[in-house]
């Protein structure tokens, strides 16, 4: 480990690991995993860190613990699909292109309302910020660790702009989602598209407070990704 990181708790490595197994199918719905006493050993660790793990799989649905039937994966309509977390185990492997375009469709019913309303409603601090963002995002590029932050960044303040408190409560989920379908998008061979030309365009409407115009920018942007992820799916 490099001087200077920071690792991670061993309860939330060993939530992850497990967490990764279940959404990609290797603990299926139904199944039971591995025992308290068994993931203790294997992972050289207490039993308190391994509940502790548990803990926070119960709480984004996974699983559920009863006495004496251990721990068993639960099914997939009762995941919370939109937790951060989860989003994030599921792209470690393949995400399946029906979770990728249910993505993308979350995206394009919740965005391009959210940048309308942001036009309308963002302040200058708000401004300064996504334009900080944006720069950002052309210094490092979208392929970078620090161009797909920046880019959450720029996504998540037009949330905040709504002045609406249940549309920000969904910016962990959107930004996620904006930062694993980015990622997803650079894994073919093929670039995708620049998107900083319709970055700007949205950030200009916003700017401008031209509610329709931000709307347009917002979904222009995104069926330009989502054409491109479509296209790493077929291909």
């Amino acid at each position: 480990m490099a001087k200077g990181e920071r690792r991670e708790p061993s309860h939330t490595l060993i939530a992850r690991d497990l967490g990764i197994a279940i959404v990609t199918g290797r603990h299926p719905p139904g199944s039971v995993i591995p025992g308290e006493i068994d993931i203790a050993a294997t992972r050289g660790v207490s039993r308190s860190v391994v509940r502790e793990a548990l803990r926070m799989l119960s709480a984004k649905g996974l699983v559920e613990s009863r006495p004496k039937s251990g721990t068993r994966v639960r099914e997939r309509a009762q995941w919370n699909l939109l937790d951060p977390d989860l989003l994030a185990w599921m792209f470690e492997g393949e995400a399946p292109a029906s979770f990728v375009r249910s993505l993308f469709q979350l995206r394009m019913i919740v965005e391009p309302a959210a940048a309308e309303m942001a036009a309308a409603l963002r302040s200058a601090d708000q401004l300064l910020r996504m334009n900080a963002a944006l720069d950002a995002m052309q210094a490092h590029g979208l392929d970078t660790a620090d161009g797909q932050a920046a880019d959450q960044a720029f996504h998540n303040t037009i949330l905040e702009a709504t002045n609406n408190e249940l549309l920000v409560s969904l910016s962990g989920s959107i930004g996620a989602a904006v930062r694993w379908t980015t990622i997803f998008k650079f894994r073919g061979r093929a670039r995708p598209r620049d998107p900083m030309p319709q970055h700007r365009h949205l950030y200009d409407a916003i700017a401008g407070q031209d509610s329709a115009a931000a709307r347009d920018a917002t979904i222009v942007l995104l069926q330009q990704a989502h054409e491109d992820t479509e296209r790493l799916l077929k291909g």
